[in-house]
């Protein structure tokens, strides 16, 4: 079997585009500029490169950026303050603060301080709420990312086995209602999962994302699933000499080709589409915030 390689970057590149000619028509039909205020607090070196990606993501759509940046010394009541300011602010239609959090700093009582309807990392307890139980809430960027690959790649989903490995409140958790309202039978697998082999080998969708450097070996996959790998994990890498590391996935990649017939890989898989995701949560919440149908725009 020939094994798809799902381009991350290209369909990324797809997704900027269309959010881009829906901003550019929202301008010119509404006079509305959709904007994303991203907060970033520390001096954590992924965290800054992160950030100004997204800034350029953001301009390139044709969006307002609006960067605030502090030392890892605010307090956790100056930061409760900004929120509320940009809660209040009618330019901002996305707020984003930058996980994670210096440790003096509740994570979970500064996103429930966002504004649901501007919580375009779809962190908040409505967003997820809303998610478990069929509602229309925003979607955590990378689930909502994994989903348009395998509705590519995948074909129909309902009715099909999928198996999420990790259960975290970023991928796992909203990976498995997505999954559910696409009407797939869904397990989850976790570190007490007792025999993960069995389970993937069972499953025609794998997603997983746990952090664990070639978790998935080519003979716990079945013929013809499609991976979608969100792990990001650094490994030494002899090969190209003394102390170099390499990125690799949560599944053997070599492994699964052959086996698989379609696979994310490992950086260019899953990591660009959750930028893309991002610009699409935000003029999803701008559209919401001013009552306008995306159809309206096409």
């Amino acid at each position: 079997m020939k094994t798809k390689i799902i381009d991350g970057r290209a369909m990324a590149a797809g997704v900027r585009e269309r959010v881009a000619k829906l901003v550019a028509t929202l301008k010119d039909r509404h006079g509305i500029t959709p904007g994303l205020a991203v907060v970033l607090v520390g001096d954590n070196p992924a965290s800054r490169i992160y950030i100004r990606n997204k800034g350029k993501a953001t301009k390139a759509a044709g969006m307002n950026s609006f960067e605030h940046r502090f030392d890892a010394s605010l307090s956790e009541g100056d930061l409760l303050k900004l929120i509320d300011q940009l809660n209040k602010d009618q330019t901002v239609n996305g707020i984003l603060v930058q996980l994670p959090l210096p440790d003096h700093i509740d994570d979970a009582k500064v996103i429930s301080a966002i504004s649901p309807d501007k919580d375009v990392d779809g962190f908040h307890v409505i967003n997820a709420g809303l998610l478990a139980t069929g509602g229309d809430g925003l979607v955590p960027c990378t689930p909502l990312g994994c989903l348009l690959m395998l509705k590519k790649y995948a074909g129909k989903l309902s009715g099909k086995n999928a198996f999420v490995i990790g259960r975290s409140n970023i991928v796992g958790k909203p990976m498995a209602q997505l999954l559910l309202k696409e009407s797939c039978t869904v397990t989850i697998g976790h570190s007490k999962t007792r025999d993960l082999r069995a389970e993937c080998l069972r499953a025609d969708i794998i997603v997983t994302a746990v952090g664990v450097a070639h978790l998935v070996k080519g003979d716990m996959i079945k013929a013809g699933a499609v991976i979608i790998d969100v792990g990001q994990n650094v490994i030494l890498a002899p090969e190209k000499g003394e102390g170099k590391t390499r990125l690799v996935g949560d599944v053997d990649f070599e492994a699964a080709l052959g086996v698989a017939s379609a696979i994310t890989p490992v950086p260019g898989g899953v990591g660009p589409m959750t930028i893309a995701c991002l610009l699409k949560n935000t003029l999803t919440a701008t559209l919401k915030q001013h009552g306008i149908p995306e159809r309206e725009l096409v």
